[in-house]
């Protein structure tokens, strides 16, 4: 629950109920498959140099520009990346009956240095060891026995952040338990996680965004994660729920359904947007909030 003093901007939302869903699973299992088959990526990624509004001034971009959207296009996900947090800003993965199925094994994974980040910008195993946090996976490793290799992509450090080892161990792994049975029990589940770092109101009444950095590279530690899920469900409905924990400790016995938000607040917090896109494929939407859970 979010209590205290942190502020989460808590607008609600007032949307439709059904959505005729016309998703097709893409041919192949590989990374652009999976990005082919995403009803919504949450933020703008540029390739290459991006052409300019305007002046037309294309001899402004003549040594380059110095930083663009990161996007990771993987087995099992696609993530954008923040090189200043050390981290991901978002992480998107679809589940369903499919991918929750197969043999892989955890145990053959390692956490790795994800080598397609700029060394000055990623962060290492030495960095989370004695921070006295978890390395949090954020496209959790559970949600992909289909393949070794799509369970492997999610040890890379770029869908990690510092996390609380209890919130980690108990009421964050009963959220990423909770996506799967969803997944099980609906034709497709869109995953998105990523940390926010929200203000908070210190004693002398201004509101301050202050978070803890670990290790000599000074990955970031959230002060919360969201986890927005998109249900298709075999009607051809959708629905939206979308949650927020605190990284501190949770007491697991916590209903799910207390972290539940607006979606519009996170939105608010992690200037991302999610409904304009998803309303860009339908006119009906069906958002599931704490008070109106079915």
């Amino acid at each position: 629950m979010l209590r205290g003093r942190w502020l989460l901007p808590a607008a609600s939302l007032a949307l439709g109920a059904a959505l005729v869903a016309r998703r097709r699973r893409a041919e192949g299992d590989g990374a652009e498959g999976l990005l082919a088959r995403l009803p919504v990526v949450p933020a703008v990624a540029a390739a290459g140099a991006p052409v300019l509004p305007g002046s037309g001034r294309t001899e402004l971009t003549k040594y380059g520009l110095p930083g663009l959207a990161q996007l990771r296009s993987r087995e099992s996900y696609v993530l954008c990346y923040d090189p200043r947090s050390r981290s991901a800003l978002w992480v998107i993965e679809q589940l369903n009956r499919e991918t929750l199925g197969g043999a892989s094994d955890r145990a053959g994974c390692d956490f790795q240095e994800d080598d397609s980040v700029h060394q000055y910008h990623r962060a290492t195993n030495a960095d989370y060891r004695g921070s006295g946090f978890d390395r949090g996976h954020l496209a959790a490793a559970a949600n992909h026995k289909w393949s070794q290799k799509a369970m492997q992509d999610t040890f890379y450090l770029s869908n990690v952040a510092p996390q609380n080892p209890h919130l980690n161990q108990n009421a964050w792994n009963n959220l990423e338990k909770y996506s799967r049975s969803l997944a099980r029990n609906n034709k497709n589940v869109y995953v998105c996680t990523g940390p926010l770092y929200l203000p908070r109101m210190e004693p002398d009444g201004k509101m301050y965004v202050k978070y803890q950095v670990i290790g000599k590279n000074n990955v970031a530690v959230p002060t919360h994660f969201f986890k927005v899920l998109i249900l298709e469900k075999e009607s051809g409905e959708i629905e939206l729920r979308s949650y927020v924990m605190p990284n501190s400790p949770v007491d697991e016995k916590i209903p799910l359904e207390q972290f539940l938000v607006p979606i519009e607040s996170i939105e608010r917090a992690s200037g991302l947007l999610f409904v304009p896109n998803i309303l860009k494929r339908t006119s009906n939407l069906k958002a599931i909030t704490a008070g109106n859970k079915r």
